[in-house]
């Protein structure tokens, strides 16, 4: 299913709403402070850990919302439900703000590692924390491991959940159908060339060699993001980010986030929307240039 999806023309552009060239769905993972250290356990005895993760949701999120507000651009944001049990106020502000919110795991899991019996779980957990304190249930998702299981599709199709933003085999979105249910599930893939992590995380360990730089230049950061939205915007594609709260927004890099929107804005010919709306637009209008996915 999901190394075979490209049937349809890959000469042919997407089209877009209103006549726009290119899509730009904006996301952000807000991860805070889970993940395998919190899932093992570790982090309740590593302080710097656990604070550089809640640095997101505490501080770098009302940050991010504001570059938004003044940039006028809507965003997603996939947070684990751990995030919003913990951060309820801030969490609450993405949807105030005019902004989606969507699922991202209990406490960012790997979902392949689990069994259907235990994704539903997790799954579970997270609409009853989404709906007790957001009273809502988010209809996208994006696998905190990237990547999924055989069951995985079915499982968040029980859930409500209507689009993925997980994979990362197209820079355009398809379909992809789950067997008994009649619509299909749309997947916005993403590329690690638009994740922040891979330009600008810190790490102390490994630290071999020892004059390995740990983090790229911020010029050179923002020239590789902005080579990519540009070669996606030639080709009328549809360009998602993985970003994180915890590592780019942050007063430093901020401007990198602003300076891309600002150069993506100078085109003049971009659809910015959340991924809901993408999916909800490639659903019902441009299901003749995606792929009719096989049953799984």
């Amino acid at each position: 299913m999901l190394a075979d999806h490209a049937k349809h023309d890959a000469t042919r552009a997407p089209r877009w709403p209103d006549g726009h060239r290119s899509c730009v769905a904006l996301a952000f993972d807000l991860d805070g402070p889970t993940g395998d250290a919190m899932l093992n356990g570790s982090i309740w005895s590593n302080p710097s850990y656990f604070t550089l993760g809640s640095y997101g949701p505490w501080r770098a999120l009302g940050r991010l919302l504001d570059m938004l507000d003044q940039c006028r651009v809507p965003a997603t944001f996939f947070v684990p439900a751990w995030v919003i049990e913990n951060w309820p106020r801030q969490c609450a502000a993405i949807v105030e703000r005019g902004h989606e919110i969507a699922y991202h795991g209990y406490r960012h899991e790997a979902f392949w590692t689990l069994d259907a019996d235990g994704q539903r779980e997790v799954m579970a957990r997270c609409v009853d924390v989404f709906d007790r304190f957001l009273g809502m249930r988010p209809v996208g998702f994006r696998t905190p491991s990237g990547d999924w299981g055989p069951d995985t599709i079915r499982v968040l199709m029980e859930a409500g959940v209507r689009y993925s933003s997980s994979m990362r085999g197209d820079d355009r979105p398809y379909l992809l159908h789950a067997e008994g249910f009649a619509e299909p599930m749309v997947e916005i893939p993403g590329r690690w060339e638009l994740d922040d992590y891979a330009s600008l995380a810190y790490h102390r360990n490994p630290d071999f060699p020892a004059s390995l730089d740990r983090i790229a230049s911020y010029d050179t950061t923002f020239d590789n993001w902005r080579r990519e939205f540009d070669g996606s915007h030639r080709d009328g594609l549809c360009l998602t980010t993985l970003f994180h709260p915890k590592v780019s927004g942050k007063p430093g890099r901020i401007p990198l986030l602003e300076k891309l929107i600002d150069h993506m804005q100078a085109q003049g010919n971009v659809w910015f929307a959340t991924c809901r709306d993408v999916a909800q637009w490639w659903r019902a209008n441009d299901a003749s240039v995606s792929t009719q996915e096989p049953s799984v």
